[in-house]
């Protein structure tokens, strides 16, 4: 990936897909920090550096996007907090791909498996232990050290055209190139998918997972819009990416992840590939939606407004009840609904997250102490707003015992509700 970047002083409105001219506004998330960071308490008081959240729509391509401030490397760095592995429910779905994809494709020990934004190794472990050779391709240093300590072979760097062009003279072209959320997270568009072009093998296949963006905008998910996600799928817009870059998209999946999501299948358009009913099926949906048409976009910011009010009328309220809010996650999406809200500790006391990076921290922004699981027992709220709601299940489950002593669990999104 190119990983130079502009200042936000001459950022330029033109779509990283196919370079046109950026007009229409989604949404206006106003000025947000880096959600995916946390604040240090010797930092305390020190100032952050807030950027505008504004998601614009390409009328050319479709193509959702907000813009680049921030370079990648500022926002991907050795003490990147988000750890895959702490979600029982992601590895669990990461199992079930590995399973499906060998059996799909043959996988086997002559294979080559390569991910592109690996984490910490949460996916290609299931690959290792299935004896497939496996590389994982990570910007961020601290949860490649993971991965190898789970016997996954990774390499720090920013997955583009020139690190793909290296693998492959290394022995890496590879019968899978897999990417699950990360395709979002790269500004350079264009240098990543001709990436995965060259990357994978003649008769390979590349699938890559992202929220799909009708399930974004039916659903009023606007918190899944913030700095580190770059831009916003539908299967219009990737259909037209990967076409300008050698790939034709094969066969595509719903998923019920992060609130909906997309699996997309591609090949090498040069090696003739036969293509699923279900790209077409999918494609006419999206256009019966409207989705490649202004009208389908307006209305969100609209949407997003009555989320914001109805929660923090609640929150409000609930403080004048005297009741105790905590919030339980401390992920990215949930940052950008606090900053959006302007959410502080007096309506949310404290958030507790599962990572032990985030321990001890405070939330960017919103500057809400961020603690450990535990003292949810201690304390006993009388309220626990769920910030990853697309985890609503796996962390009722986990909150079960908080139902003792009378805990209320909410979330937000798409609406006000209690579990």
């Amino acid at each position: 990936m190119n990983t130079a970047w502009t200042s936000p002083s001459s950022v330029t409105q033109s779509c990283r897909s196919c370079g046109d001219r950026l007009e229409q506004v989604l949404v206006d998330l106003g000025m947000s920090p880096l959600c995916q960071t946390v604040i240090r308490p010797e930092a305390a008081e020190v100032g952050e550096v807030f950027y505008p959240l504004r998601a614009m729509v390409c009328q050319t391509c479709w193509l959702v996007q907000v813009g680049d401030y921030v370079a990648p490397q500022q926002i991907f760095d050795d003490t990147y907090p988000y750890f895959a592995s702490y979600s029982d429910s992601w590895l669990a779905h990461a199992r079930a791909y590995v399973e499906a994809m060998v059996e799909r494709l043959g996988l086997d020990a002559d294979s080559r498996v390569v991910e592109v934004g690996s984490n910490d190794g949460y996916m290609l472990q299931y690959m290792v232990q299935r004896g497939i050779p496996s590389l994982g391709v990570d910007p961020t240093a601290n949860t490649a050290a993971a991965a190898r300590e789970k016997g996954v072979d990774t390499r720090v760097d920013f997955f583009g055209l020139s690190v793909a062009r290296e693998l492959v003279a290394d022995g890496w072209q590879a019968d899978l190139v897999a990417g699950k959320n990360v395709m979002a997270q790269v500004p350079d568009l264009r240098d990543f998918v001709a990436g995965l072009a060259h990357l994978v093998a003649p008769t390979g296949t590349v699938t890559i997972e992202f929220p799909h963006l009708m399930t974004m905008i039916d659903g009023r998910e606007f918190d899944t819009i913030y700095h580190e996600h770059f831009s916003y799928f539908s299967l219009v817009a990737v259909q037209d990416v990967y076409a300008r870059h050698g790939l034709t998209v094969t066969d595509v999946e719903e998923l019920p992840t992060h609130g909906g999501s997309l699996r997309v299948y591609a090949q090498r358009t040069d090696g003739n590939p036969v293509v699923a009913p279900s790209v077409d099926a999918l494609l006419a949906r999206e256009r019966a939606a409207g989705v490649d048409t202004p009208a389908y976009y307006e209305g969100y910011a609209d949407a997003v407004a009555k989320v914001r009010h109805d929660l923090v009328s609640f929150l409000e309220q609930a403080r004048q009840d005297g009741l105790h809010v905590v919030g339980y996650g401390a992920p990215g999406k949930g940052n950008t609904l606090l900053n959006h809200a302007a959410i502080r500790s007096d309506l949310l006391n404290y958030l507790v997250d599962r990572s032990p990076a985030k321990h001890g921290h405070l939330a960017p922004g919103s500057r809400i102490p961020i603690l450990h699981p535990d003292v949810l027992a201690e304390t006993r709220p009388d309220v626990i707003l769920v910030m990853p709601w697309n985890l609503r299940e796996e962390i009722s489950a986990q909150l079960e015992y908080t139902r003792e002593w009378g805990a209320r669990l909410m979330v937000a999104i798409p609406e006000l509700t209690t579990l």
